[in-house]
């Protein structure tokens, strides 16, 4: 078996793991990138991309809907689902393209294959050995199936990127933004969706204003929202349709497609951890600290692995941040997750960041105060079909430092990233109420709240 040296090994080739890779190829530091599959990553290739992709599609239609009430006689001749995947492949293979360019252009080595370590600086890759300095774990995770009888007849988030027709009959199970952007999508692509939802509400970890306008929505819309649903057992009929099986007896029968959106499990269980002396608890987290290092001088954990916030462009931040810190000459801060920005691609979309009213009212109390608002927005005012907007600020203390911001309404996932600059640098309610509003605009709500 013969060894090859690195100063860095990443393994992983996602966003993540390649923007650490080439930030520290940058100062210089000899690199190299471990990856079994395609580029990019579950971003890329079962994730952000082909579900944004899908999600314009879903808009489009809306449009479509929407377009006789602005005076258009348009005439569709139905949607063609494959001629869209077969687009968004082929999308998706340039920029695996471009990420593999990217690596070469920086000088970072990919080496292709399962990476298992041997030792704490030593990975085996495909019957050879490399040995690293460092080492950065970034492997993901994967998408969560339950362990019940008939599970298997079922696909998962994965799966749902390989259907090349469209299901007519679905029902998506989970709670989480996955199942809700899925539901969505399919739902206004014209399929019969049942969300499925094991407690009373979906999105838990978000402001109530959001579960109940966005719930509120969907339902308006035609997806059918059931709670309390705890599937035991799923079966196929005489006819191929599923039959899904509640433990309160409930029975949803006739499915063309059942979609597990249940969560994620962490791709840290087949590395060879063990022969490390890495720790990780029961879930496969592996534990770090500030910087990201692990229990074990010189291995480190970036992403969903490290059980940081699950988001893409956090990776990056961290991994970049982190390269620099490892390999840059001047001394850079760690990455602060107190204020991540998050948008959920639902039908309207919704954007979140900072703490919900509950939980700032848990922490603070009564030096809490909400401004809130409800309305129609323009778009709508020619249309039969309506989507409402909701926007919250939560602000704390006597200066009113605005900690949270959550929008729900066409335009939330473009808004919120402005906002997200100026809630960062601590701007108070004083702050958004001397902003010119820009009219109209649904955006002018959040500096002209009383």
């Amino acid at each position: 078996m013969t060894n090859e040296h690195y100063d860095l090994l990443v393994i992983g080739g996602g966003s993540v793991g390649i923007a650490a890779a080439r930030r520290a190829a940058s100062h210089g530091a000899r690199c190299a990138v471990v990856e079994s599959g395609r580029l990019g990553g579950t971003c890329v290739n079962r994730g952000c991309v082909p579900k944004k992709v899908m999600w314009y599609a879903a808009d489009i239609a809306g449009y479509l809907h929407d377009a006789p009430d602005y005076g258009f006689e348009v005439e569709t001749r139905g949607f063609d689902w494959p001629a869209l995947v077969q687009r968004r492949e082929a999308y998706i293979a340039r920029l695996n393209g471009i990420y593999g360019r990217l690596l070469d252009d920086s000088r970072v080595d990919l080496i292709k294959g399962h990476a298992h370590f041997a030792g704490p600086h030593q990975v085996d890759v495909e019957g050879r050995a490399y040995t690293a300095d460092r080492v950065i774990i970034a492997t993901g995770g994967r998408p969560t199936r339950p362990e019940i009888p008939g599970a298997d007849f079922g696909i998962d988030s994965d799966g749902f990127f390989e259907l090349v027709k469209q299901p007519k009959r679905v029902a998506v199970v989970g709670a989480g933004y996955i199942a809700v952007e899925l539901a969505g999508v399919m739902n206004a692509l014209g399929s019969e969706v049942s969300l499925l939802l094991r407690r009373q509400h979906f999105l838990g970890r978000f402001d109530a204003c959001i579960r109940e306008s966005l719930a509120s929505m969907m339902q308006e819309d035609g997806v059918d929202i059931l709670s309390s649903v705890q599937l035991t057992s799923v079966e196929k009929g005489p006819d191929g349709r599923l039959i899904l099986h509640g433990d309160r007896g409930q029975v949803l029968e006739g499915v063309d497609t059942l979609v597990w959106a249940i969560g994620r499990d962490l791709n840290s269980d087949d590395l060879g951890l063990i022969n490390t002396g890495v720790e990780t608890r029961a879930d496969g987290r592996i534990e770090v600290g500030e910087w990201n290092e692990t229990n074990v001088p010189g291995i480190y954990a970036v992403g969903d692995v490290s059980g940081q916030a699950a988001l893409t462009p956090v990776a990056i931040m961290v991994g970049r941040r982190l390269a620099d810190h490892l390999y840059g000459r001047d001394p850079v801060p760690p990455v602060d997750l107190s204020l991540v920005p998050t948008v959920i691609f639902s039908h309207p979309p919704v954007g979140s960041i900072g703490l919900s009213e509950d939980e700032a009212r848990a922490l603070h109390g009564d030096a809490v105060k909400v401004y809130q608002s409800r309305f129609t927005p323009l778009y709508h005012a020619l249309t039969r079909h309506k989507h409402v907007t909701t926007m919250k600020l939560v602000t704390l203390g006597a200066e009113e430092r605005v900690v949270g911001c959550h929008i729900v309404g066409l335009g939330a996932d473009e808004m919120l990233q402005g906002f997200a600059v100026a809630i960062g640098m601590g701007a108070t309610k004083t702050d958004f109420d001397r902003t010119i509003a820009i009219h109209p605009t649904s955006s002018e709500e959040l500096v002209t709240l009383r």
